[in-house]
């Protein structure tokens, strides 16, 4: 699932990429793209972007609005569940599929600068490996560990992402109850997850299968042989 804001290439542009929800069991990945001319790139430090992790969902909201509106182009891609999950029947890791949808947010926009929150462990590599997926050729791409606390652009990128995936888990938090954050390190979600598979014998259809979270409450849930039976 996608959404952009489209503007004519400039060769001024300058962008910053960065995704909320890698980590999650549930609920999906969010990944945006943002972009400014050179110029304009004031703007943010004048409203106060900073990572969004360290920004209330209220402030975040408000950041994402006025971004949004004053950015020269932008695009977010919704990676669901199943998205991430199918991963694994295609032999891709998290990282790959990282790339491959940065990328396409990067084919779209075409900035010939680009700020990127590196996921693999060497940066470097995963700046090469989303050029290579690339079919022009922009003047740099700078690849970095904490990209969106050193770099103000892809801050935006980060607080639109965000901001994305809390109305989204919002949504599902209405329809399905409060599952809390959606992380493994979340009590509240890790009980909701087990009440889940427990009544219903499956893991919730925005849950991620693929995690070991998912996979080892469903074992204990509904193997045969749980190691309670062991005890007396």
């Amino acid at each position: 699932m996608t959404s952009s804001k489209n503007q004519e290439f400039n060769h001024d542009i300058i962008c910053g990429i960065d995704e909320a929800g890698r980590g999650p069991v549930l609920g999906p990945m969010v990944i945006c793209g943002v972009c400014f001319f050179e110029a304009g790139l004031k703007l943010l430090d004048d409203i106060g972007v900073k990572d969004s992790k360290k920004l209330s969902p209220k402030k975040r909201s408000e950041l994402a609005k006025i971004i949004k509106n004053e950015c020269m182009n932008y695009k977010t891609i919704i990676v669901s569940a199943q998205e991430i999950d199918a991963r694994e029947k295609k032999r891709i890791t998290l990282n790959k599929l990282e790339e491959i949808k940065m990328a396409e947010i990067i084919e779209e926009l075409r900035p010939n600068i680009i700020y990127i929150d590196a996921a693999d462990v060497n940066e470097a590599r995963f700046g090469r490996s989303i050029l290579t997926l690339l079919k022009y050729s922009p003047i740099k791409i700078i690849s970095k560990h904490k990209a969106d606390d050193l770099y103000p652009i892809v801050s935006a990128s980060s607080i639109i992402a965000k901001d994305m995936r809390d109305s989204i888990i919002e949504e599902l938090k209405k329809n399905y109850g409060d599952f809390g954050s959606g992380y493994p390190s979340d009590g509240r979600t890790i009980e909701f997850l087990r009440k889940w598979i427990i009544e219903r014998k499956k893991s919730p259809p925005f849950a991620r299968k693929s995690w070991e979270t998912t996979k080892k409450i469903i074992e204990e849930e509904l193997s045969n042989t749980k190691i309670t039976d062991f005890v007396k």
